[in-house]
């Protein structure tokens, strides 16, 4: 699948420039991207991104020093300067993309307010699908992130023809500090999301037996609404032996230190089924990028990457049917990926959820923090120090 990202913001520069760093570790080409921010110094703290790449936008309003946390700001000089994004955007090319994923931390400024009006503009202009990859804060980030976020997500669902939400508060280690941790985070959504969007490209093994291309990606998140992904690895080849060796190419790279896959056992047949099965259970179940309640989902994709040897048909099959049985909907879609690895890794996309706990608390959170702002100003307008002032003002 090749991608068009487009990061809004500090948190979504990042994400991009951390997505086209492992593309071009894996030299597959897939993804190509720019970064947009009102913040002259956020440009400068990517690595992988060209600077004709890096728009800065809203100078003659915020003259390079950002937005602040004013989302609403945000979204003005976007719609301000849309044609000047458009252009930079075709100027990059898209004749040959197959979706747009606009990035962006939900929290903030620029981002917050910016991906809504971009994704509305893409939509109106190109053929292609546009997602919105967001990441919401957590709650010890402060009210003001969380009605930020919550103003946010409320508009990109309608801007978007998918939300993707990664939740700061699910992945926060304690005592972990600010940078270490957005690091870490940041690391965790590109591995997931790397394997899922590269899916159906043409490898040195070629293609899989159950391909899982661009379509397939594109009908799972139609629809509309929020989704969520799943993820689990386990060992392919034992240490010191093949790719393993060398960082267990694809995945190896990016397996965080704090990560561990499951130990390689020597297994055929149903036993490797059974562990492909076992590999899509842990995904689905354990930690997803957004906690929600997974029978709720009325879409679903399992795909699973691996040395071409470890990826079974049977296990495949089985899986998928498992993950229909436990959503709503009755469209569950699944293949293979053949990759250079010493890993086995399947991702479980839950799309269109009905139910995350998660959202409804932000939404409670944003709510509270409205009318605390609410109350704010009007004690600040019941109360001024020189209201009834006797002295008279230099002039009127």
């Amino acid at each position: 699948m090749r991608v068009f990202f487009i990061g809004f913001g500090q948190a979504g520069g990042k994400l991009v420039d951390m997505f086209l760093s492992q593309d071009k570790k894996t030299g597959a080409n897939s993804f190509r991207g720019i970064i947009i921010n009102t913040a002259r110094t956020d440009l400068m703290g990517v690595k992988n991104i060209p600077m004709e790449d890096r728009l800065l936008i809203g100078q003659t309003k915020v003259k390079g020093h950002g937005v602040g946390t004013d989302n609403v700001t945000g979204a003005k000089v976007a719609a301000d300067e849309i044609d000047t994004i458009i252009n930079a955007i075709d100027r990059r090319g898209t004749h040959d993309i197959d979706a747009f994923v606009v990035c962006a931390g939900l929290g903030g400024g620029t981002g917050s307010g910016g991906a809504p009006v971009l994704c509305r503009h893409l939509k109106r202009i190109y053929r292609e699908p546009v997602y919105a990859l967001g990441v919401i804060p957590a709650p010890e980030e402060g009210r003001l992130y969380s009605l930020n976020a919550a103003r946010s997500l409320s508009t990109l669902v309608n801007e978007a023809d998918n939300v993707i939400v990664f939740d700061n508060s699910a992945w926060k280690n304690d005592g972990e500090s600010v940078k270490s941790a957005y690091e870490r985070l940041n690391e965790e959504i590109v591995r997931r999301f790397g394997v899922l969007f590269r899916a159906g490209e043409v490898t040195k093994y070629g293609v899989g037996e159950m391909v899982v291309d661009s379509s397939e990606i594109i009908n799972t998140l139609r629809g509309g609404g929020i989704s969520s992904v799943g993820y689990a690895i386990s060992e392919a080849i034992p240490k010191g032996k093949g790719s393993a060796k060398s960082g267990g190419g694809l995945f190896g790279g990016l397996l965080g230190k704090k990560e561990k896959a499951e130990p390689h056992v020597d297994i055929t047949g149903d036993d490797k089924s059974a562990k492909i099965i076992g590999l899509v259970r842990r995904a689905m179940l354990g930690r997803l990028t957004l906690p929600c309640d997974y029978s709720t989902a009325e879409r679903a994709l399992v795909l699973v990457a691996g040395p071409p040897a470890e990826l079974d048909r049977k296990g495949v099959e089985k899986s998928k049917s498992w993950v229909e049985e436990n959503i709503a909907g009755v469209e569950g879609r699944g293949g293979d990926y053949p990759v250079d690895s010493g890993y086995v890794a399947a991702v479980v996309l839950l799309a269109s959820i009905g139910n995350a706990p998660r959202i409804r608390e932000l939404m409670e959170l944003a709510k509270e923090a409205k009318e605390e702002v609410a109350k704010s100003r009007e004690r600040a307008a019941a109360v001024s120090m020189f209201e009834d002032s006797e002295v008279d003002p230099l002039f009127e």
